[in-house]
Formats: structure tokens, sequence, C-alpha cells
């Protein structure tokens, strides 16, 4: 395979070898070619995974690895999670010389025990174990072994056999041991050679093995990093966690477990079922309601991680997050879902995947691959997703949080996958008027207006809800790309509109805004938006090319010009086409006002590895004309 670097069969194994009892880890019998750019070397990394049951299961790890540099010191850290229903049975270390001689063993005092809590939540029972066995010369191996027993079912392993870039492995395998009865499904990616499966006594034996990979790179606006390594997703057909059993085998019943887990869930109070309906009686049509209720639950709640147990996928009941006024996204969806019901609007909880790190659903293997819970409103004009753990989002906004991305729908029916809005690049703009007046010294002042929706809006929209205003001034500073400039007033202003908006207006002191030499003056009239970086030339690309922002902005800068001066040289219009997107500039002059006008659009997609020249070319181009000037001339008197 292409994105692979395969070490000859004739690849020195010490690593594994034994002599006299003892393994050899030298250092140097990694071969010349794994070791090339890397910080640290796999030198063989097992994993067993044993299912007793629908029940329980046990992990048992083992795993030994070459620190070659300072930099790959953190590969020296093992680090082992753990909750109420996952139990670290032990671990074990060994810290080699780079000969491959044992210098000691880990130190129950280098085992450590680290609350694994976020700060917003009020309670969870998640822990780490961190194991640390440090060296003060390099290189070193280090080994450990470690076991985790289980008895929440829903998660069986993915495996990752290469997890980082920088780091070469010379032997890795991932084997899943089954009970006769109970078949393995699994997922595979860029694993040179397929499973086998075997029966032994009474368990059926999966084994993936990987061998011999250099450290994986990946080109310029290519795939993320897990694209491009050794991937197995595995997951039951039957499972049990907690009493609740249930089966995986299609998305349906995926979501009638979830059903399990939420039913008798969502009663609420008399009292708050009839002020539901006080507050939606006068409203017209269902989109109404679906807001009123979306605001009255912001209003009356927050967001608060709770979790423990089997209550990491079951929400508190709705009438507990009524009268706490508090709950994590399951609960608080719950909620929201059983409001509306009070309101006669029918919506269904759904699981996702939450988080700008957008990773995809893998859509024909039905299995837990969310982290998140929303709400799905679908009505007759359109659907509504509703963010239901913020204060300050819009209702059907999904954004870059949620956005262009499966959802599991939880409906009486079962599980069904469906996809969440894609924003196209008019989606996502920023639509900017700037008014300058210019002095003959080449200084001037400024305003800016910018109106900004889709995804271009939520940084301020954010920062409008929590920061300070001297804090908003200082993010300002460091958003506003002007050679020199001061702020001399800002104002942020949430706009109402059919899509989520916000309005920025900049007062700016331009000190440097024009060079002047002799009875010239020299203005590069793209005064705020400028493209500055083009990813490097490859002669011989491999990977496909992603592009994964999709925007639009406009940009008019209008310059009142010094009285006495004259246009003398103005930019040529320049219009660009291409797969990626589409660049046009030009400048107008009219009496005395100098007119300039830009619009970049970028269309989000993954193109053919040939294409990456194309997009070389076109932001080269695009650089290249956002520096272009214009020469004003000083009339002769």
């Amino acid at each position: 395979m292409k994105n692979w670097i395969v070490v000859a069969a004739g690849l020195l194994w010490q690593a594994t070898a034994w002599a006299g009892g003892t393994p050899s880890y030298s250092a140097l019998a990694i071969d010349a070619a794994l070791t090339k750019g890397a910080d640290a070397v796999i030198r063989t990394e097992e994993t067993v995974f044993t299912v007793h049951s629908a029940k329980s299961s046990t992990e048992k790890v083992r795993v030994v690895v070459t620190v070659l540099t300072p930099e790959g010191k953190e590969h020296a850290q093992l680090v082992v999670p753990y909750d109420k229903l996952n139990k670290v049975d032990y671990i074990k270390g060994t810290l080699y010389d780079a000969s491959g001689k044992k210098n000691r063993s880990l130190k129950a005092s280098e085992i450590k025990d680290y609350s694994n809590t976020s700060d917003f939540s009020l309670y969870e029972d998640n822990r780490v174990k961190v194991a640390q066995a440090d060296a003060t010369t390099y290189p070193f191996t280090v080994e450990y072994e470690y076991q985790v027993s289980s008895s929440n079912m829903l998660f069986y392993p993915v495996w990752y056999p290469l997890s980082s870039p920088k780091v070469a492995l010379e032997h890795a395998s991932f084997q899943v041991n089954m009970p006769v009865g109970m078949p393995l499904r699994y997922h595979e990616r860029q694993v040179p050679e397929k499973a086998t499966v075997t029966q032994v006594n009474h368990q059926q034996v999966y084994k993936w093995v990987v061998k011999g990979i250099a450290p994986v790179e990946r080109e310029p606006w290519g795939p993320s990093y897990y694209e491009l390594v050794p991937f197995v997703r595995t997951a039951p057909t039957t499972f049990e966690v907690e009493g609740y059993a249930g089966t995986m085998d299609s998305w349906k019943t995926l979501g009638e477990w979830q059903n399990k887990l939420n039913q008798g869930r969502g009663v609420l109070s008399d009292a708050t079922r009839q002020q539901v309906l006080e507050l939606t009686k006068n409203l017209a049509t269902p989109e109404e309601k679906v807001k009123a209720v979306y605001q009255f639950m912001q209003n009356k709640t927050r967001y608060v991680s709770i979790q423990l147990g089997i209550g990491g996928w079951q929400p508190f009941e709705a009438a507990v997050v009524d009268s706490k006024g508090y709950g994590d996204c399951k609960a608080l969806s719950n909620y929201t879902k059983s409001l509306l019901e009070a309101a006669g609007i029918n919506s269904h909880y759904a699981l996702i995947w939450g988080g700008e790190d957008n990773r995809p659903v893998v859509p024909d293997f039905p299995s837990s691959q969310f982290n998140h819970v929303v709400l799905c409103v679908p009505t007759a004009k359109d659907t509504i997703w509703l963010e239901c753990t913020s204060q300050t989002a819009d209702a059907g906004y999904t954004g870059s949080f949620t956005g262009d991305r499966y959802s599991l729908l939880v409906t009486p029916e079962g599980g069904k996958l469906v996809s969440t809005p894609v924003f196209k690049a008019k989606d996502n703009t920023q639509i900017r008027s700037v008014q300058v007046k210019l002095n003959a010294q080449g200084s001037g002042v400024g305003e800016a207006v910018t109106w900004f929706t889709g995804t271009q809006h939520e940084d301020r929209n954010s920062i409008m809800h929590q920061l300070k205003p001297e804090e908003q001034l200082k993010w300002l500073y460091k958003q506003t790309h002007i050679p020199a400039f001061e702020i001399k007033n800002f104002a942020l202003e949430k706009v109402k509109a059919t899509a989520p908006q916000v309005k920025e207006k900049l007062q700016l002191e331009l000190p440097r805004l024009a060079s002047v030499s002799g009875r010239r003056m020299f203005i590069t009239p793209n005064l705020m938006n400028r493209w500055t970086t083009v990813p490097s030339a490859l002669e011989s690309r491999k990977q496909e090319v992603v592009w994964n922002s999709a925007f639009h902005d406009v940009d008019s800068v209008e310059y009142e010009i010094p009285a006495g001066y004259k246009p003398e040289s103005v930019p040529s219009p320049v219009k660009i086409t291409t797969a990626f997107g589409q660049f046009e500039a030009k400048v107008q002059v009219k009496g005395s006002k100098l007119l300039y006008v830009r619009q970049l659009t970028m269309h989000k997609g993954r193109h053919s590895p040939e294409k990456y020249k194309e997009l070389v070319d076109f932001l080269k181009q695009v650089v290249r004309a956002d520096q272009q000037q214009v020469v004003l001339a000083a009339e002769a008197t």
C-alpha cells in the first residue's frame, strides 16, 4: 500500500528475541528505515481482548517502546483510564538502557492515580493511572504490561497500533477472543493483512498483525493522521451494561437499547406542563413554539457534566432537571424533549459526535461512535436541531460543533442514522465594508463594519458572552490583521436574522496606511483580509487533498484620496476559478474615491492527489493579488 514503508523480511527481530531468558531491546537492532525521522519506535505492542460473556471482558496489553530523542519522551508514558465499570487489575513496567540491558522495574511510586473529571463536571467517576518511567540518557526502552477488567460491554476496543507522528512500529498484534456463538463484528482500514480467524477450544480467535511501519507523515492539506495508519474498530452483537441488555447488529437495535435507558424519564410536574402551555398558547407555528420552549430551557438550566456508571448513557429524569436547574447533555436534551411534548411538539433524542474534530462515523458499522447528545425536532418546513447544553446558542444552528456529520436519532421505532445540516460556503460569510480617509502623510482613519454568519460568527458570538469588554478588545487586536493600527472604539452585536449573525464595528487609527516616496504614495488596498500562506510544493503527491473549510468573504474598502493626488497605477482586475474556489479582486476610481472589492469563496471537499498543484498555484495567485499596490501621484504645482 502506498502509505506504508514495509521493512524487508530480513528485518532483525532482536526486539522480540529471547537470550538466556532475557529479552533484548537494543536500540542498535532497530532497522535504519524505521529510525529515520522517528522520536520513538514501538518495538512490540500486543493487545489481547477476551470477551467472557455479554456482561464482562478483560483486556491485556504489553507494549515496548524505545525512546530515541528527548522529544519522544512522552511516548514513555502510559495512561490507563478507568471508572466504575472498568477496573485496572495491574500495571507493571521495566526500564532498559540503550543496549537493551534491564535497568530496573517500575516503582509503585511511579504509578500515579488522578481524577479525570472535567472542570465543568459536578461529579464523574472517571480516573486515570499514569505510569512514567524516566531515564536520563537516550535512547532508552520502557516495557509496560497491564490488564483492565470491564463490565461495560457497550464498547469493544478500537485499535490504533500507531497513534502518533514521528513514531515507527516494528511489530504489533491485536487479538480478540470471543465465546463460540458470539460473533465479533469489526471494521478494518489501512491494515495490510486481513484478520485471521481460528477456533481454539471454546473460543473464536480473531487476530491482526502489522509489521515494519516507518513514521507516517501527513502531506500538507492531506487526510487526518488517523486515516493513514492501521485501524480496526470492533463491536459486539449482543451486550449488557448494568442490567440493560441490547443488540448492536443495526442502528435500529442500538436505538432500541437507548430507548430502554430513556424509558420513563420524561415525566414533568403538572405545574411545569401548565407553564409550557401558557408560554406557547398564543404562538401560531410549531417553529415559534420550538424557539420559545428552547429559550425557556436555556434560561432555566445550566450545563453540568455528570457521568457515573450507566449514567454515562442514561439521562437524569426530566423532573430532576426541572427542580435542580442543571444537567448534562443527555439530561438537558431529555428535559427539552419533555417540555416540547408538553407543548404538543414531537422530537427525537439524538446521539452525535460533538466537537470541531469531526470524527467521521462509519455508517455501515453500527456501534457506539458518539460522545454527545442533542435534540432533533422535525417540522413540516424543516428539521430544527437543538444544542441543549448552551445558554446562548440559536435554535436550529449546528455549526462546527455538530454540523455536517451523522447523528443517530432515537425514535420510538429504534435508531435511525441521519445527517445534520451541511454548511456551504455562502452559509459561512464575512461581509465587510470599510471607509478610509487617507491624508497626504500616508496615515489615516477608518471605520470597518463586518457581518459574520455561520461558522465565521462563532468566535465572536462566544467572546461576547464569555469575555469582559477589555478582554474582547485584546482578542480583537489579535484577530485584526493590519500592519499598523489602533482600535479607538469597537462594538459587537448579535443580529436577529434567519441565520445567526454577529455585527462587528471598529473605529481605527491607521498611522502607516501608505508609504510615501517623493511625490508618490503606495497603498495596498486590501486592508484587512490578506491571504499569506501557501503550502509547500511537492514533486510527488501521494495523499488526497482535503480542504475542510467552506467560506465566502467579501471585502469592500473605499479610500478617500487626499487632495492633490491622482491614481498613477491601478492593478488590473483579477478573476480565478478552480476546483477549490473562486477569487476576484478589482480596483475602481470614482472622482476622489478609490474602491477596492475582493471576494474569496472556498469550498469544502476532497480531491485527487493530482489536484494539489492546482491548489498551490491558486493560493500563490491569491497571495500575489492581495499584495498588489495602487500608486497615487501628487499633481504638479
